[in-house]
């Protein structure tokens, strides 16, 4: 506890989920207080995030407790919310067919905010065309892949060992069996979706991001979704340089700076006609980077 000009006691604590405008901040002996933020953050555009540090005032009788700081972030995502994130595991799985624009856009996110992206192919024990398409796609980038299955355990100490190295977040579109996995790894019970046959798409069965701690593990389970969204503010000329495998060509090409849009004497086109270059992935690139043009034209709005 700190103490306060006002007489009253301030603490810090670690958000664990956010639910109709009520905040949860556990502190380091594992009690949990039920907060309210104050109205100032809304004037600052900003907000309390799961895993983020707060200091806060505790509740008082039958009230509820204030926020009254939101401290320096490590990281921060905008979709899902969440922050302080050390590791980014998206899971994958045979249903919904994998979004590989979705792993493009998490990619970027991760390396603009200095965060540990991992692949995590579940439900391999089903196929393994989705583990064997990563390692093809992403391999070469660098980009740890891992193989598992929460049906019958196979990678699952994988998992686990990085899973131990600080708050780690599970992403992913529905359905592909996040919260099973989780379960299966840490012995955390959360309801889990089934995948619609109609439409292929996983039903959202975690509504919020909640940070939850379990035998040293510290891990962010979010709800499903189909779209990251990068952050505001990115200029359209930096995507780019978040693509480790367009960097050899880099000041290659005829102008300078140089989008590798369409631009004539392009080193990166030229390497993707040459089958150097992924051409889907290079296709993906493209439409992200009209989206980061778009959000850039209307960042003021």
């Amino acid at each position: 506890m700190r103490g306060r000009e006002d007489g009253l006691q301030s603490a810090e604590g670690v958000i664990v989920k956010g639910v109709g405008g009520l905040y949860y901040a556990r502190q380091p002996d594992g009690e949990v207080h039920v907060l309210r933020a104050k109205g100032k953050f809304r004037k600052q555009h900003v907000t309390p995030m799961a895993g983020g540090r707060v200091l806060f005032t505790p509740a008082s009788g039958d009230e509820h407790g204030w926020v009254e700081e939101i401290l320096p972030r490590d990281s921060e995502l905008i979709r899902p919310p969440v922050a302080n994130i050390r590791t980014v595991l998206l899971g994958l799985a045979p249903q919904p067919e994998p979004d590989y624009l979705l792993i493009d856009t998490l990619l970027v996110m991760a390396a603009r905010q200095s965060i540990r992206p991992v692949l995590v192919a579940n439900k391999c024990d089903l196929s393994s065309e989705v583990y064997e398409s990563l390692v093809r796609e992403y391999t070469p980038l660098q980009v740890p892949i891992l193989r598992v299955s929460a049906e019958t355990g196979e990678g699952l100490d994988e998992l686990r060992a990085v899973m131990r190295q600080g708050i780690c977040c599970f992403a992913g579109q529905s359905g592909v069996g996040k919260s099973t996995l989780l379960s299966a790894a840490t012995g955390l019970e959360l309801k889990t979706g089934e995948i619609s046959r109609k439409i292929s798409r996983g039903r959202h069965t975690t509504r919020h991001a909640e940070l939850m701690f379990q035998d040293g593990y510290q891990v962010l389970d979010t709800p499903g979704f189909s779209l990251l969204e990068l952050e505001m503010g990115m200029e359209p000329i930096q995507l780019k340089d978040y693509y480790p495998d367009f960097a050899p060509y880099e000041g290659q090409c005829r102008f300078s700076p140089c989008y590798h849009l369409s631009e004539p004497g392009c080193a990166v086109l030229e390497a993707a006609r040459k089958g150097k270059l992924g051409r889907e992935r290079l296709e993906r690139y493209h439409l992200l980077l009209s989206r980061v043009k778009e959000a850039w034209r209307n960042r003021y709005d």
